[in-house]
């Protein structure tokens, strides 16, 4: 068999030359690569996507409610969801509820509603309706969605004053998804700043911080939870209370996140950057702010997805028990207040789904978090 030898010459650089997508993908930055890993968990997208809707509506709940907070319908108290159709007797009608029939059952004293063909009630898109402060800085009625004149629009039912579900529950996003946010942010700075000294100068200083965050976490939650909000006054202003209950919140969630600070921070302040910072006189907090807590911001990101439900969940259940927000303030667990008992329930289901947005957030959430949390693993 001949042999053939190459004659070429020899480039050692051509070894070492990378293809486009190698050198996009050892150039990218951490983020990048971050987000590069989080778009292959689709679920988590979706989820985002979710929230992403979710947290824009807030910014137009007056817009986006059928009715304003407060309007009451005397003559419709309990009535059942009103289901949309588009074609009545054949035609095509376009978007539209059937009226109510409404008769008194003398025997058991319900008001028994019936969809009445005979009143056919088209639903008008971008339309005016019920007046509204329009985040409380000037008056509007410009609404997406409004009855037919003269008719009703209750997809989701109303309660016991007659007031629509759908637009209370649209009301109530604004608060129970900001209690949230501003709980994280409360918690976040605590657990950052306590779990960075911690971590940051060991020894005497972190066995103090470890024996109080034990002291904390010994206290069963929902109990502290329900005897701190109880202690708020009750003649505050509605405001005060909505803040109360996110400081009630911030200051009982950051423990969690400060042994995590800690951890972290007791490794990275051995490396190599963090003595060389030192040795050119950076102060701790330069050091603990711009070389350490950027080290691992995605997982501290990951941690605020997989906290903020949480903190919601802590909201609903104080409202539902009747020591977190209070009317005016409309929340979802406000909402769900009207569904305390199991008779009102069995009677008007409908009360309870209000219960639907607090599921699917907390889902959204977590699964969120997940793919955060495996995009922000460098083993992965």
């Amino acid at each position: 068999m001949p042999h053939y030898v190459s004659t070429a010459p020899f480039d050692p650089e051509a070894t070492e030359r990378l293809t486009p997508e190698q050198e996009r993908y050892y150039m990218a930055t951490q983020w990048r690569l971050m987000w590069w890993k989080l778009k292959r968990h689709r679920l988590a997208v979706l989820s985002g996507v979710i929230l992403l809707l979710l947290y824009a509506s807030t910014l137009v709940s007056e817009v986006l409610a059928p009715y304003a907070l407060d309007t009451r319908q005397s003559r419709f108290i309990f009535a059942p969801p009103q289901s949309v159709h588009l074609f009545h007797e054949g035609e095509f009608v376009g978007p539209f509820v059937y009226g109510y029939r409404y008769t008194l059952n003398m025997d058991t004293l319900k008001r028994e509603y019936t969809p009445d063909p005979a009143k056919v009630q088209p639903i008008r898109f971008f339309c005016r309706g019920d007046r509204y402060e329009f985040w409380g800085l000037w008056e509007s009625d410009l609404h997406l969605a409004c009855p037919s004149e003269g008719g009703t629009l209750f997809l989701l039912g109303t309660d016991r004053l007659g007031r629509d579900v759908l637009s209370r529950i649209v009301y109530g996003t604004r608060i129970s998804l900001t209690v949230g946010l501003l709980g994280i942010i409360v918690s976040f700075t605590l657990g950052i700043v306590i779990g960075g000294i911690a971590g940051y100068y060991g020894g005497w200083i972190d066995n103090i911080i470890q024996r109080f965050i034990e002291i904390v976490r010994s206290f069963p939650e929902l109990p502290l939870w329900m005897a701190l909000s109880a202690a708020l006054p009750v003649t505050w202003n509605p405001i005060f209370v909505y803040f109360g209950i996110t400081l009630i919140l911030g200051l009982l969630d950051w423990t969690g996140l400060a042994r995590a600070v800690r951890s972290k921070l007791l490794a990275l302040r051995e490396e190599d950057f963090t003595t060389a910072a030192q040795l050119m006189g950076a102060r701790p907090s330069r050091i603990i702010g711009r070389h350490l807590l950027p080290s691992f911001m995605s997982h501290l990101i990951a941690s605020a997805t997989l906290s903020i439900p949480g903190m919601i969940l802590g909201e609903t259940a104080l409202s539902f028990l009747g020591l977190g927000l209070r009317p005016p303030i409309t929340s979802w667990g406000v909402l769900l207040t009207e569904a305390q008992n199991i008779n009102v329930v069995a009677l008007y289901p409908w009360l309870l789904i209000p219960v639907i947005p607090v599921i699917i957030t907390v889902l959204a959430f977590n699964f969120l978090g997940d793919g955060l949390r495996d995009a922000a693993d460098p083993y992965r």
